[in-house]
């Protein structure tokens, strides 16, 4: 049966498989990934590797460490936090960058571990940048890190592969993070959740690898699980070049105990290049996509999205016009941090100042980025414009250290996110675009970006394909599994209810905050109301895509420990479905029962203690409310598995 280029990777990557085992869409696989990495949150795996029983890693080279979230924090607690993470990685002979060095995803990249037709994975949700080098970029949370952490593997649901061409050339002004916007606020339907992208046609080649990664970062956003181009000449001659900055700089800059072929790091070096050049992976001719979606590049304008979401998005020329004041403006992040970045933003500000009332905030993704762009000049354009620039880390972006949005505020930011209070206050107002746009509006003091003229009409379409159902046989149960259980049905209507709204964003980084600290807090950005209504016991029905978003598992956790006894939703994040499942809960799709009590309930509460009490049947994969029978996804015995071991944790610790 013919393979798409994920299904091939995962193939490549899987380990235990059957003979004559043949990797699809819906396979439930173990994998033992190339790399894995985390940043600041290390300081939560740690506890968690301990804790299963490890007491060495499996294999030191496949993992990364990167301090990049809290850098701008020098308070003794956090120096004491980052201090313990290096001793860790100096002790397993880890790869360990300190902070400074740049955004992990930015460093995975120069550095050489998200290579092309690999699988590499991080306990953060914007690893699918990978894909802009070909490389097959998924997240995994905590627990998983701590399972790869101490055994080398953990588990991954090959999810559908959506197939996205890209046809034509970018018009002047038109950048990479358009692109992604465009796709974001075009199929605003979530065409595309928990789908695996692969960008394909003659588009493709016009795009520079800084463009591609931008792209691939931001399908997080759009709702997939990663988003990877094809290995071409452009990637290739990027490859090439990062190559010949390791050979110039010797080993400076890497780790010092990494393994070397003729001094240059061995992930770079160019019998690697050579092999990836006449050996790079193709999808099949025949191969079956999921969705099948087309953009022409050339219809692609500026656009802003916003305030709130990635789904609202307008074009530049009416925002021009609405004069829409702001009060911060931002040109930083693991999206729009790089070279290409701030010299499009250098040429918008070159011999102007920033507006009156308004702060101009700059970082590079990485020293290396930074360096360079001080060597353009770009930097010193930057600043001479008044702007006011960051170490190279994650900051604002994540709602940490300075600059972030008061109440009232409106932003324009040229980051990933705009999610309600994340940049700072719930209260004010963030808006996505391109390094261009932001600089023009930093500079005008409103949101604004060069007149290009009026955009063009939006050149796209779409086709769906499903396969046939597969078997409506009876669901085995495992012994001790519940074959049914009863509970009252709590509603949250919200559809992309985000983890930020689930769990704040301020609290994902105390470690230590106990289980009961995160009971009190859960839905405190959604609902402040929604831990006096609920019960111990309850079953808690979301929207569609629920938990979207951060991979922080605290927002499946902070429900588990509410009482909640398992989540039922339109729809889920998977990243959200993999916090939940490896933390021994959970979370369920049920398309027919949410749309119902949306037609019950409505929209006017936040939190609705239903009244209708639900009985589910695991065996059958049915659940009956309200006087009607409704069919949900099945819990398989993988998952089964780990819900009856409490989690990924102690099912790991069990086979050790």
């Amino acid at each position: 049966m013919a393979q798409t280029l994920i299904e091939k990777i995962a193939q490549r990557f899987a380990v235990g498989l059957e003979p004559g085992h043949e990797v699809h869409t819906g396979d439930y696989i173990s994998i033992r990934p190339a790399h894995v990495m985390t940043h600041d949150n290390s300081g939560a795996v740690i506890p968690k590797f301990k804790a299963i029983g490890a007491t060495k890693v499996a294999y030191p080279r496949q993992i990364v460490f990167t301090l990049d979230h809290n850098v701008q924090d020098t308070s003794e607690t956090n120096l004491k936090k980052y201090a313990g993470i290096e001793a860790f990685a100096a002790e397993h002979g880890i790869d360990f960058y300190p902070a400074g060095r740049g955004i992990g995803h930015q460093i995975m990249c120069e550095e050489g571990y998200a290579w092309p037709q690999t699988m590499v994975v991080a306990s953060d949700s914007h690893s699918n940048m990978y894909g802009g080098l070909g490389c097959l970029g998924t997240p995994i949370v905590r627990t998983d890190a701590a399972a790869i952490w101490a055994t080398g593997r953990t588990w991954w649901q090959v999810p559908p592969v959506a197939q996205v061409e890209l046809t034509g050339k970018l018009r002047k002004g038109v950048y990479g993070k358009d692109v992604i916007l465009t796709l974001c606020g075009h199929f605003n339907q979530d065409e595309v959740l928990n789908h695996v992208i692969e960008f394909t046609g003659s588009g493709v080649a016009q795009l520079s690898v800084d463009e591609r990664l931008a792209i691939a970062n931001m399908t997080t956003e759009w709702g997939a699980l990663a988003g990877v181009f094809p290995v071409d000449q452009t990637s290739l001659d990027w490859i090439r070049s990062r190559a010949d900055k390791v050979k110039e700089r010797g080993l400076s800059g890497v780790p010092s105990d990494a393994e070397a072929v003729d001094g240059i790091s061995k992930r770079l070096y160019d019998t690697r290049i050579a092999e990836l050049t006449n050996n790079t992976l193709e999808s099949d001719a025949d191969a079956f996509y999921a969705r099948k979606l087309t953009l022409d590049l050339a219809s692609v304008s500026p656009h802003v999205a916003g305030p709130h979401n990635v789904k609202t998005y307008t074009s530049v020329a009416e925002m021009r016009k609405r004069k829409m004041k702001i009060n911060k403006a931002y040109l930083l992040s693991c999206v729009n941090g790089r070279v290409e970045d701030l010299a499009a933003a250098a040429r918008i500000v070159d011999g102007k100042r920033v507006a009156n009332g308004v702060e101009f905030y700059v970082g590079a993704a990485s020293s290396e980025v930074q360096a360079e762009s001080e060597s353009r000049g770009d930097w010193q354009k930057l600043e001479a414009c008044g702007a006011k620039t960051l170490p190279p880390g994650c900051g604002p972006c994540i709602g940490l250290g300075v600059g972030l949005l008061e109440d009232g505020e409106v932003g324009i930011s040229a980051t990933n996110r705009n999610f309600k209070g994340r940049m700072g206050s719930k209260n004010a107002e963030a808006y996505l675009a391109s390094p261009e746009v932001v600089a023009a509006s930093a500079i005008a003091g409103y949101i604004d970006g060069p007149n290009y003229g009026e955009p063009p009409e939006i050149k796209a379409s779409i086709s769906i394909s499903d396969k046939p159902a597969g078997s409506t046989g009876g669901v085995p149960v495992l012994k001790g599994f519940p074959i049914a259980l009863e509970s009252e049905l709590i509603f949250c209507h919200q559809d992309s209810l985000n983890t930020d709204g689930i769990y704040p964003g301020k609290y994902t980084y105390i470690d230590g905050f106990t289980p009961e600290q995160q009971a009190e807090v859960v839905m405190e950005n959604y609902d402040p109301e929604f831990g006096k209504i609920v019960s111990d016991g309850d079953i808690l029905v979301g929207g569609f895509n629920f938990g979207t978003g951060s991979s922080r598992e605290q927002a499946a956790t902070a429900l588990k420990y509410r009482g909640i006894r398992l989540v039922l939703g339109g729809s889920f994040s998977q990243t959200y479905r993999r916090n939940a499942l490896n933390n021994g809960f959970l979370a369920i799709e049920a398309p027919e029962l949410v749309n119902d009590l949306k037609s019950k309930f409505g929209t006017d509460k936040l939190t609705v203690k239903t009244g209708i009490t639900a009985k589910i049947d695991f065996t059958s994969a049915k659940l009956e409310a309200d006087g009607k029978m409704y069919s949900i996804a099945p819990v398989g015995a993988a998952a089964q598995e780990l819900v009856l071991s409490g989690g990924l944790e102690n099912w790991v610790k069990e086979r050790l």
